[in-house]
């Protein structure tokens, strides 16, 4: 296919553009590649990131004075996001920056209409993109906004003092584009600048020391110190040579500044080679000339000599991390002679120490400081990733005192500070970083020695074999012959392992096990009797398991060894002996509207099912942690693409009619970033459930219902009740205890042994998966430690409840493939993040083989030739690891894991094959012997799934159950050549991939450089290159056309939560506000006390939901445990 290239749109003007994706939108790979391409043609990007707010949004481009603002929305919720952008815009007086966004098939062509039609510039549609290409789009937008600021300044200099984001950001750009005419009103500033005291600290040192998250901390702590104090930032970055674009990018990793106390600038040097702006004294005084508190003025990245930046600040701070090479190197840098304050910052690094006492040394000499002792030297050592670092802590403190020295201004720091140095909270201990290769090596250790014994175990067989053809002829020495046979016999037995020479010695005894019309076997102290065969319409008895035909001993001890049969070490093909009768691993997926809608579906698509097996998507603003709102930007995402769930009430309506305490029942939540507080919502759902039952067992209603009628009465309010009729299948199971929980009506004697029973009763999976989230999906909140810390509490919480069918997490490589990750990548991550949480979680003192069968997989099915092992690979390397790397029992060893056909492979054109492509992946499921599925819907490339295209999907997975007879057989693809060697070859590269995030530091440390994230695009990429020059070929996409050229297919109707449905979970959640208005501070209180104290805070947070809201509770969280830190 011939691709013509499009040539950058030339601009007349520096065009300063702000990119972002949209709020609780973690899509960022569209928005990255657009602004790469706007960045190259010249203009000036500063890059916002994913989730971001309109307010964050507009207040950045007012600020920042840029022509243009570019977002991409996938999650929904875009006409009332864009309307809203576009009136803020307005409202501030600065309704001439032009909005340009996309969203893919998300937005429909009629939305696009209505928001051209509002003011909106231009949303670009898939159908541009065929058509104009990347670069013609971004020609189209540079073009569209291709117009000049701050040349008509209109009495901006009036206004400083009253501090005008506006008048601040016109005048910088007056400075910047127009200083020979605005030179009068410039000097006009200077002057006034001049009379001002307000100190200007000056922040440098080299590219990558993290300077902008040490900016985003020391402005945290300044707004914390001064509630009445207001700063403003400068912050240059450098302008490229070639084209003269820039990448604005410190924004993206400060989460302090959105913030009304806080101005922010960020200038491109526009010069090459040089380190600052010449505009930057400019911008300096008009913020000075505002009045601000205090200034920061922070440099792109420099080298050892550049000192510009203490010609414009009254004190220096330079940055640097312990990697500069020998000590001799520090003599190099010129910033060590003239800076005040020195950061060694990125201090968990490798010989942090030894740089921190040779720096301090240097300084020293440079300084002529012979006499004061070493703590006394104004360099700290910091780790500004860390929330509440005490090195952090420190340098702030002597940063305020010598500023107040220097320019005799107060600044009477109150912050807390200790006289600890920083000290990584490690996750994985240094000394464990390695993990990923010893497992590796153990692995290989195991499959040579497995080579080794088969080796032997066949020379056995052939002696064997020998002695049996010497014995049935006649030949001389005959007696000498077989003696000389059975002494070497002896001899190279005792080469034999003895465990293998029982495998061998009771195969036969297996073999028959499996032809007996029942296999019984025992689980967990249960005797469970299966048949083994079922009989097909021949009257052919078809085998559940098939056992191999091997006569050799050598070909039977590796079968053993590597494969077995299903429930057997090392479980490559499956983890249980057989399959759950009366229960397909079938999965019901719902998520829409408020949880009376996505109830109601439940019930639907498992009507007349035995086993219930709920799995739960989540809208956007529940993914994020925050509580549904009238504000536009999160009004419009209520209920759309998952369910609205923000609080302990709206779980008991999600899951009513279901007893989740049941064994036929199981219920998955798709979350991630705020998993432990729904955790908590379920499980006092569970609890109260089975309150509920207990309160009709014993004829209590009446007396309950009074007691609940008299707390809402004493309140003056209404108790909150389902919205609408139960569905189908609902006996109303959970709705009694609306409003309140069994705790606050049953004695504690009643409701403690009920609460113990419930938790050790109810199954399920939550996906909790942090790791992927910062590698694929950007659902992450809270900082990664701390994200981390409360999943390791969930885990610690199960183990001393004995929630033992419950899984606190489920290690996920669905959203890793669907993020562009090919099934090898996909599976290593996904068994290298597991294996990080086994290794975070033995460094916490938890038991393998207490936490271990609480953790489960989730993996995409794709239709690549590895799919057809993934299953298999995972297990077995996974039972190697947990048996000879960690010595976890047998329990322990067992991956389970769920599976998902791929979202990537649903296409918008001819969507009918869809269901031909998800057949297959099922297929692929089912044969590998996953524990459960969930099989697409055809229609899901375009909109929100149907019920009736929802049925065709489970229909997929119960022909294939229950029709196809070859599917009757549970072991189908053992002693398949391809299966095996592909099993062999997956595994392999799953190995030498550990190998690669060994050499980075393991996956915490390869997650700092990007490497999970990097290699995830770079294969996304090469994919939609093949499918794009039809190298790869997709039937009825780019090969195989209809007559009309298969054209993208739109939706006749798109499924989204409607103005009821919003405004009923508002008013929900008003009412839960209301009703515990006396107790939700407290409550909030209390779980951040615990988080400071390090206590469990699962533990606290089981208490805490049943007062307080969802974004209630992460607000509070985010105080104590940090916020999530975006990188670019």
């Amino acid at each position: 296919m011939q691709v013509t290239k499009t040539e950058p749109y030339k601009p007349f003007n520096h065009i300063r553009i702000v990119t972002a994706a949209s709020l609780f939108d973690g899509h960022d790979a569209s928005i990255n590649i657009m602004r790469r391409i706007i960045q190259a043609s010249g203009a000036e990007v500063i890059h916002l990131g994913h989730n971001r707010s309109v307010q964050e949004i507009v207040d950045c481009a007012v600020q920042e004075d840029a022509q243009a603002i570019a977002i991409t929305s996938y999650q929904g919720g875009h006409l009332e996001y864009f309307k809203y952008m576009y009136d803020l815009l307005n409202e501030r007086g600065c309704g001439h920056i032009r909005i340009f966004g996309g969203g893919g098939g998300v937005i429909l062509p009629t939305e696009i209409e209505e928001l051209h039609e509002y003011g909106i510039a231009r949303i670009y549609s898939p159908d541009d993109g065929r058509a104009m290409g990347l670069q013609g789009m971004i020609n189209d937008m540079l073009e569209k906004c291709d117009f000049p600021t701050g040349k008509d300044l209109n009495g901006e200099a009036r206004h400083l003092r009253d501090k005008d984001p506006k008048s601040i950001a016109r005048l910088i750009s007056a400075a910047e584009n127009f200083p020979e005419e605005a030179r009068s009103i410039l000097n006009e500033v200077r002057e006034q600048a001049k009379e001002v005291k307000t100190p200007v600290l000056g922040i440098t040192g080299t590219g990558g020391a993290g300077k902008s998250s040490l900016v985003d901390e020391l402005v945290r702590r300044f707004l914390i110190d001064f509630p009445k104090k207001k700063i403003a930032i400068i912050s240059v970055d450098p302008s490229k040579r070639k084209t003269g674009g820039a990448l604005l990018g410190d924004r993206i990793r400060m989460n302090s500044i959105s913030n009304e106390r806080v101005y922010m600038r960020s200038l491109a040097t526009r010069q090459s080679n040089l380190a600052l702006s010449k505009y930057v004294q400019d911008a300096v005084d008009i913020v000075k000339a505002a009045d601000f508190d205090m200034i920061i003025l922070e440099t792109s990245g420099i080298g050892q000599s550049d000192t510009e930046i203490i010609e414009h600040s009254d004190m220096s701070l330079y940055v640097m991390t312990p990697e500069y090479g020998a000590a001799t190197q520090l003599e190099k840098i010129d910033m060590l002679d003239f800076a005040d304050v020195i950061a060694l910052n990125k201090f968990d690094k490798r010989g942090a120490l030894d740089a921190l006492r040779d720096v301090k040394k240097q300084y020293k000499r440079n300084h002529q400081l012979w006499d004061i002792n070493d703590e006394e030297i104004p360099v700290f050592g910091t780790i500004a990733s860390q929330f509440n670092d005490p090195g952090m802590n420190q340098l702030y403190r002597a940063v305020m005192a010598k500023l107040s020295k220097k320019k005799g201004v107060e600044f009477d720091s109150n912050l807390q500070t200790s006289k600890e140095m920083s000290e990584k909270v490690f996750i994985i201990p240094p000394a464990r970083t390695r993990y990923l290769s010893e497992i590796s090596e153990t692995i290989r250790n195991y499959d040579k020695w497995t080579k080794d014994q088969a080796e032997v175990a066949q020379k056995l067989y052939g002696i064997k074999k020998s002695i049996e053809a010497v014995q049935g002829i006649e030949v001389e020495d005959k007696d000498r012959l077989i003696k000389q046979l059975e002494q070497a016999y002896s001899k190279v037995e005792l080469r034999l392992d003895g465990q293998n020479k029982k495998i061998l010695e009771n195969w036969k005894e297996k073999v028959q096990a499996y032809k007996n019309e029942f296999y019984v076997f025992k689980v967990r102290d249960k005797e469970l009797k299966i048949k083994t065969h079922t009989e097909s319409l021949s009257h052919l008895q078809i085998p559940k398991v098939s056992t191999p035909r091997y006569e050799a001993w050598g070909d039977l001890l590796k079968w053993n060894l590597q494969e077995n049969v299903p429930g057997e070490f090392p479980y490559t093909a499956g983890v249980f002996p057989f399959k759950r009768e009366g229960e397909d691993p079938t999965r019901m997926f719902a998520g829409e509207g408020g949880p009376e809608r996505t109830n109601r579906r439940f019930h639907y698509v498992s009507l007349g099912m035995p086993a219930k097996r709920l799995s739960t998507a989540f809208d956007s603003v529940t993914l994020y942690g925050e509580d549904p709102d009238f504000r536009p930007d999160i009004y419009g995402k209520i209920g759309n693409s998952g369910v609205s769930i923000c609080c302990l009430d709206d779980a008991k309506k999600l899951y009513s009619g279901f007893n989740l305490a049941d064994p036929m029942t199981s219920v998955s939540m798709t979350i991630n970033g705020p998993a432990a507080i729904l955790t908590g919502f379920f499980m006092n759902a569970a609890i109260d459930q089975q309150c509920e039952l207990y309160i009709k067992e014993n004829g209590l209603e009446e007396e309950i219902n009074q007691k609940i009628d008299a707390i809402y009465k004493e309140k003056g309010i209404a108790r909150p009740q389902y919205q609408g009729e139960l569905p189908k299948g609902n006996d109303g199971l959970g709705l009694m205890l609306l409003g309140v929980t069994g705790d606050q009506v049953l004695p504690a004697e009643v409701y403690e042994p009920i609460k113990t029973r419930t938790l050790a009763a109810v199954r399920g999976t939550v996906q909790a998966d942090i790791l992927k989230e910062d590698q694929a999906q950007n659902t992450c909140i809270f900082s990664t430690e701390f994200s981390l810390r409360l999943m390791g509490d969930v885990q610690a919480y199960f183990i001393d409840k004995n929630v033992r069918n419950f899984y606190s997490v489920s290690i996920s490589g669905y959203h890793i493939a669907e993020a562009g990750a090919n099934p090898i990548s996909q599976l290593a991550f996904t068994l290298a993040n597991g294996f990080t949480f086994v290794e975070y979680y033995v460094s916490r003192g938890m038991d393998i083989n207490k936490f271990a069968p609480n953790l489960s997989f989730f993996f995409s099915n794709g239709i690549d030739p590895e799919y057809a092992v993934i299953g298999r690979v995972a297990r077995r390397i996974w039972a190697k690891a947990m048996k000879h790397k960690y010595n976890a029992d047998a329990r322990s060893q067992m991956l389970k894991y769920h599976i998902q056909t791929s979202g990537r492979s649903l296409h918008a054109q001819e969507i009918d094959f869809n269901d031909i492509r998800t057949t297959l992946q099922a297929l692929y499921a089912i044969y590998d012997n996953c524990n459960s599925l969930h099989t697409n819907a055809y229609d899901e490339a375009i909109t929100t799934p149907t019920e009736a295209s929802v049925r065709r999907a489970m229909a997929i997975q119960l022909i294939i159950n229950r029709e196809l007879g070859l599917a009757k057989n549970e072991n189908p693809l053992q002693g398949s050549f391809i299966i095996e060697e592909l099993t062999d070859l997956v595994e392999e590269a799953v190995l030498t991939e550990f190998d690669r995030i060994t050499e980075r530091g393991g996956v915490l440390g390869a997650m700092e450089t990007m490497y999970q994230r990097g290699k995830i695009q770079e294969e996304s990429l090469y994919y939609e290159t093949l499918k794009h020059t039809g190298e790869y070929p997709i039937i009825g996409v780019n090969t195989f056309l209809s007559s009309t050229g298969s054209p993208t297919v739109l939706p006749t109707e798109v499924i989204r939560a409607t103005e009821e449905e919003k405004q009923y979970q508002i008013s929900m959640l008003q009412g839960l506000h209301e009703r515990n208005a006396d107790k939700s501070a407290d409550m909030l209180k209390r779980i951040q006390q615990v988080a400071i104290n390090n206590g469990n805070i699962f533990e606290e947070m089981m208490e805490t939901v049943k007062y307080c809201s969802l974004g209630q509770i992460t607000n509070a969280l985010f105080e104590v445990g940090g916020q999530y830190r975006r990188n670019m």
